[in-house]
């Protein structure tokens, strides 16, 4: 009866020395596994955390092609096809009352000028000149140019000139034609033109637009 006893013992000692050996290997040669949660996050995209940033515009190349103009928003701001891509435009150096702001009502001469702006703009292709002083871009993504119509007005300087538009120096730096339009602005003025007519604006397009 010993003999088998012990048998029996050594068996059974043999059998767990054997499964933790088995144990052992496991844990040396296999990856643990992915939860069926993070398989699924791998699987998905990173998340983006901020918007592509728009495509370098060529200054050099820019300046001796023209670019359809796809959509004017207001007097300075338009969207044109640029090297493939809709690209919206700031205007340089000028600004036209609000008309399409969600935070103020459109101001007075807004609807005005913007219908020249459309007159002058639409289905038109024009030609762009950069500025190093400007910048590239505005804090809101939009190019910054100066507007060459196909017949070569200086599209900027017109809308100031026929008082559709103020010079708008931001931050107060000299930007290329920052004079010219200056002068532009004082001729508008003493001429009475756009919204600086007494009957119109008197220059104070800050104010609501009249009622229509």
């Amino acid at each position: 009866m010993i003999l088998p006893r012990a048998l029996r013992a050594f068996a059974a000692l043999a059998f767990l020395g054997a499964l933790f050996a088995a144990a052992v290997a496991s844990e040396q040669n296999t990856e643990p596994m992915a939860s069926p949660v993070s398989e699924v996050a791998a699987a998905l995209p990173a998340k983006t955390t901020q918007a592509a940033a728009p495509e370098m515009i060529d200054e050099k190349r820019d300046q001796h092609e023209s670019f359809a103009v796809l959509n004017v928003v207001d007097g300075d701001t338009i969207d044109v096809l640029l090297n493939g891509t809709t690209t919206r435009l700031r205007l340089i150096g000028m600004d036209t009352p609000e008309t399409v702001d969600p935070r103020k009502p459109v101001q007075c001469f807004g609807r005005e000028a913007s219908a020249k702006a459309h007159m002058l703009l639409d289905g038109k292709r024009v030609r762009l000149e950069y500025d190093d002083v400007a910048g590239t871009y505005d804090k809101y993504g939009r190019a910054l140019a100066y507007v060459f119509l196909p017949d070569g007005t200086f599209y900027n300087k017109y809308m100031i000139a026929e008082g559709y538009a103020h010079e708008y120096d931001y931050q107060n730096q000299p930007y290329k034609y920052r004079d010219e339009l200056r002068a532009a602005q004082t001729s508008a003025r003493s001429a009475h033109k756009g919204f600086w007519a007494e009957g119109a604006c008197a220059g104070n397009t800050t104010k609501p637009a009249a009622s229509t």
